[in-house]
Formats: C-alpha cells, structure tokens, sequence
C-alpha cells in the first residue's frame, strides 16, 4: 500500500511589483510515484480558479537546496542563506515562489525515509524491457 506524506508550509510568492504575497502551500510525497514531488496551491492563487499542483522530480528539489537546478519549467535555486526559490514557468508567466530551506529540507528528509533516494521502483515495464535487452546480449 502506497505512503502518501503531506507537510503543509508557508511560502512568499513574489509579486511583479517586487512585494511578497504570503501563501499556504502543501508539499506531498508519495511511494506510489517515488521520483516525484508535488508542490499543491489554493484556489485563490490560480488564474482559473482550481486547485493548482506543480509535479517535479525529487531530485530537482533536493539538489536546488545546494545550488540553482532546472531546465524547463521548474528552476531551484538557494536565494539567501535560510530561503529558498522556486520558479514555475507556465505560457501564462513565471511565478517565484520564496520557501524556508529548513522546511524543503525537512519534507525531503520524511520522504527519504519513506523511500531511500536510488532505492526508488523500476517500472516493471522497463525492467522487463531491460531483461529483454540483456537476454539478447
């Protein structure tokens, strides 16, 4: 049965005329999508009035906690010695968001002991398809 980990957390979403907008964010983890982490913001803060969830790699998140990461939508970057920063870029737009490192870094701590970094499930798809490979070498 999957393990599903919620830490809600406060965050700072800045704003174009450089003020910081506070937001509840809710950080999710899950077993049963173990590369993944899902970052969800309120209704409020859409600009079609739904639930938004931005879903990225683990490993984005933990290594923008050292230094800037990303390509595509998704940037991490340390902004500061307790704060970290987090670009979403959509057609719409790019919306920073400001998070404390400690709170990143606790949410990956509790979604490392539900699933050890490296230890993460091969889709059976793939490993089967690896098999295959092998088995013809």
């Amino acid at each position: 049965m999957p393990i599903t980990l919620e830490q809600p957390t406060g965050a700072r979403l800045l704003t174009p005329d450089h003020e910081e907008l506070a937001v509840p964010v809710t950080l999710r983890y899950s077993s049963a999508d173990p590369l993944a982490v899902h970052f969800v913001f309120p209704v409020w803060i859409s600009l079609d009035d739904e639930e938004v969830t931005w879903t990225f790699a683990r490993t984005l998140l933990e290594e923008g906690l050292g230094a800037p990461s990303g390509l595509g939508t998704v940037h991490v970057r340390p902004c500061g010695p307790v704060q970290t920063a987090v670009e979403f870029r959509a057609r719409e737009g790019v919306a920073v968001i400001l998070f404390d490192t400690s709170a990143l870094h606790r949410f990956l701590v509790r979604s490392f002991e539900v699933t050890e970094p490296g230890a993460e499930p091969v889709e059976p798809a793939l490993d089967q398809g690896l098999a295959a490979m092998l088995d013809g070498v």
